[in-house]
């Protein structure tokens, strides 16, 4: 560009179209294609609730996904995105449904059904829910009253060909809230309850030995061989009896 009969280098100048909406950075090609949670994500971003992805809703889905971290970020209203919508409604209250007991001392309730899991102390959310992924059909996650009865930072299952469990804090039998490495999205664990590696660590750091877990709901997709009971939480958890590494073979 020249200014005052100067050349000014490495500048360049570039016009854009007005009204026409541009990518965020990284974000992939915008998708035309109408999502399996298509109508969720409309209400959640109070657009035209048609289940029909248009142009405007693509990149109002995009915009989400950028925000929230989801990858590719092109519009597509996939699983990834429906469980981070499922985040960010459950922020400013998780425990709505009262479904989680409150107690004065730290629970960390994992719901099974939202796939998600919080920390609470009193009324208190003192650590914000954060997406995870529960035991698969015939693999499920036992449900009631847990303590967290060991904690190993860089354990490695002795079941599953010695796969990565990152920040283990073990709650049942082989059971354990631990990191992965993979695609917290796709299908379901062995029955440990995995999140996100940075999730986990900030869990570790939080969470102490007889720490209180108390697990409900179900997993969307898997089917038990008896009925669910939902577990009432009366009273206390059980004392921690066992201490050390888990008594069964770890699952991931």
């Amino acid at each position: 560009m020249r200014q005052g009969g100067r050349w000014l280098g490495g500048v360049v100048a570039v016009v854009c179209a007005v009204g026409v909406p541009t990518a965020p950075a990284g974000a992939a090609a915008c998708s035309t294609s109408t999502g399996p949670y298509q109508r969720q994500l409309e209400r959640h971003l109070r657009l035209v609730v048609d289940g029909r992805q248009s142009a405007q809703d693509c990149v109002a889905v995009r915009g989400f996904q950028g925000r929230q971290g989801v990858r590719p970020a092109d519009g597509y209203a996939g699983l990834a995105t429906y469980r981070m919508m499922l985040v960010v409604e459950a922020a400013r209250n998780p425990n709505a449904g009262n479904k989680c007991p409150v107690r004065s001392y730290r629970v960390a309730c994992v719901d099974l059904t939202r796939q998600l899991m919080w920390v609470q102390k009193g009324k208190r959310v003192v650590y914000k829910p954060v997406p995870v992924r529960s035991g698969r059909d015939g693999h499920e996650t036992r449900t009631g009253w847990k303590r967290i009865y060991w904690r190993d930072r860089d354990h490695y299952s002795s079941l599953y060909d010695n796969a990565p469990m990152p920040y283990s804090q073990f709650f049942d039998g082989g059971q354990a809230l631990h990191g992965t490495y993979g695609d917290l999205f796709a299908g379901g664990s062995h029955g440990c309850v995995n999140l996100r590696l940075a999730d986990a660590r900030r869990l570790w750091n939080l969470l102490r030995l007889e720490d209180a877990v108390f697990v409900y709901g179900v997993k969307p997709g898997t089917a038990r061989s008896v009925p669910y009971v939902a577990p009432v939480p009366l009273g206390d958890p059980p004392p921690v009896t066992d201490v050390g590494p888990p008594p069964n073979p770890d699952p991931e």
